[in-house]
């Protein structure tokens, strides 16, 4: 069934509608690049669609999000527009990449932006989205927690 949501365009701007862009991300198609998921991961805020948020974070920090957190501010605020500035595929095995963006909504405190650059890294065919707020509990000659198998600091270390 095609709802008119879905037939509306994709929130990320792409000028596609939802179905055709972030929504078959949503529905579980791997984002081809970290560019892609990142703008699936604000459509998702958008929609409200938490389940996408938590499942595209890096699982070993999946754990650790605060979900009702995310909940709150995704359903509770007016979604206005996402830009991006900057996307760098940055290599290495597993492969990583950086997305720098711009964020803006509106709550009752009034209307925001939120620039950051995002780092990502690629598993098994997936792209993850590496959350600065979430600590990676390892130390440099620790096991990275992407399970690429090799050690953090000549992994993910290098690029939060």
């Amino acid at each position: 069934m095609v709802t008119q949501a879905s037939q509306a365009g994709c929130p990320c701007g792409s000028g596609d509608s939802l179905t055709d862009c972030c929504g078959r991300y949503h529905q579980g198609a791997p984002a081809p690049c970290a560019q892609s998921l990142m703008r699936s991961r604000y459509s998702a805020y958008v929609t409200g669609n938490i389940d996408y948020l938590v499942a595209t974070t890096l699982p070993a920090q999946q754990a650790k999000l605060d979900v009702e957190s995310i909940r709150v501010w995704s359903l509770q605020s007016t979604w206005l527009g996402l830009e991006v500035e900057h996307s760098e595929l940055l290599g290495g095995q597993p492969e990583h990449a950086r997305v720098t963006f711009v964020a803006r909504w509106h709550d009752e405190a009034g209307e925001h932006s939120h620039r950051e650059r995002s780092a990502f890294v690629q598993n098994q065919g997936r792209w993850y989205f590496i959350d600065p707020t979430v600590g990676l509990q390892a130390g440099r000659n620790d096991p990275c927690p992407c399970v690429s198998g090799q050690k953090f600091k000549k992994c993910c270390a290098g690029y939060i």
